[in-house]
């Protein structure tokens, strides 16, 4: 693993849902650092989501990062929000920072307030591990349904020097992509503008988590926090940041890319490309309701390349074509043509290709070049099994 230099984490085992578990996390730029968010788009907004956007409304940099699973500290009105303002004071107190420098993000069961006696008991634990933990140890700390913990990271090198880029992220259910639909932080030592970085982050997060569905929820808590603190002494500047910004993305995706692996109870990583759509909204209009449709899912779980689902989807999806013109491929092979199938021994030709964990679902709407792309996963009877008693 390639940490980015002048980030320090610490973590504890708070009891917020599960006794002896790691469930908070800290990481600690051990300088001002360029700060980005980027935050749901669902009405209910958490509280550490609106304090989060609040901060960096006021600031364009930030100290720290702090994040608790178990407890979401959404839908909890005003008692909500200044549990969260203590929870930042206490880090701050406890680590010698600022409160105003620590963004929160929170994940977990909503509408229970936060457990703030569990809080000031974990400090202990936060100021013993601080400097001593580390980006696993903090991946470990968010999860919550997820079953591994999820990092990725990039090195690059400018004139001799390296700058590396380091990503992490919870997520593994209520995941469908309206902003970024986890809690994902990602760090790099690099210097550049705040300005450039957000814009950098938020198109990131555009091309990898706003691409990926679990089960078609958006969570109140969608948050993907940036920093970027300048130690590798090397500063891109607006124009030259083209290297940074892809090694940004390629974390981004991977990040994204695990989280669909680990969806809960899934299978199948289904990638869904369409080319040929009017304009690149219609195409994302065509692959976002093939990909969340509950019956194309349970299909690719059941291995069966039921292409009538498929057509049916895109027929209900909004995007602007003409049946006649559709085409369809599972895997390479093309199942359906011109608005009708393509005669074949369906079962023994698509056996092999259904019984991999990647597939690929490629739709050929023929009105233009508008294209679109999403990473989805199957549905299981473990996924029902699993959010049927989530809460307790």
């Amino acid at each position: 693993m390639l940490i980015p230099q002048g980030y320090r984490f610490a973590v504890a085992a708070g009891g917020f849902k599960k006794p002896g578990r790691l469930d908070l996390g800290v990481v600690e730029s051990k300088v001002p650092a360029a700060a980005a968010g980027v935050f749901t788009t669902n009405k209910f907004q958490a509280a550490p989501v609106l304090a989060g956007r609040e901060l960096l409304e006021q600031s364009e940099t930030a100290r720290a990062v702090v994040i608790n699973s178990g407890q979401a500290n959404a839908c909890t009105g005003d008692e909500g929000l200044e549990n969260c303002r203590v929870t930042r004071e206490l880090i701050a107190q406890n680590l010698g920072l600022q409160e105003d420098d620590i963004l929160p993000a929170s994940t977990g069961v909503i509408g229970d307030q936060l457990k703030m006696d569990k809080w000031s008991e974990a400090m202990e634990q936060v100021r013993e591990s601080f400097g001593k933990a580390d980006p696993m140890d903090m991946a470990k700390a968010i999860m919550t349904t997820d079953s591994f913990p999820k990092l990725a990271w990039r090195s690059i090198e400018v004139d001799g020097r390296e700058v590396r880029v380091l990503g992490m992220c919870k997520g593994a259910g209520m995941i469908c992509p309206n902003m970024a639909t986890l809690l994902g932080l990602i760090l790099t030592d690099a210097g550049i503008d705040p300005a450039l970085w957000r814009r950098i982050i938020s198109w990131a997060v555009q091309e990898s988590f706003n691409r990926v569905t679990v089960d078609g929820d958006t969570s109140t808590n969608d948050t993907v926090y940036g920093l970027a603190n300048g130690a590798s002494g090397v500063t891109f500047l607006e124009g030259a940041e083209e290297a940074l910004a892809a090694a940004v993305l390629d974390v981004c995706q991977d990040l994204a890319y695990l989280i669909v692996q680990d969806a809960e109870g899934g299978t199948k990583i289904v990638q869904i490309d369409v080319v040929g759509a009017k304009d690149d909204a219609q195409a994302d209009l065509a692959a976002r309701a093939v990909g969340n449709s509950p019956l194309v899912k349970t299909a690719m779980y059941g291995k069966d390349p039921n292409w009538g689902r498929i057509a049916a989807a895109l027929g209900r999806s909004g995007a602007d074509f003409d049946p006649n013109e559709v085409s369809i491929s599972i895997g390479a092979i093309e199942i359906f043509k011109d608005g009708q199938p393509i005669s074949m021994d369906i079962d023994s030709m698509f056996a092999p290709i259904l019984d991999r964990q990647d597939v690929e679902i490629k739709v050929i709407l023929g009105s233009g070049e508008g294209e679109s792309y999403l990473l989805a996963s199957d549905l299981t009877h473990e996924y029902v099994t699993i959010n049927a008693d989530y809460r307790t």
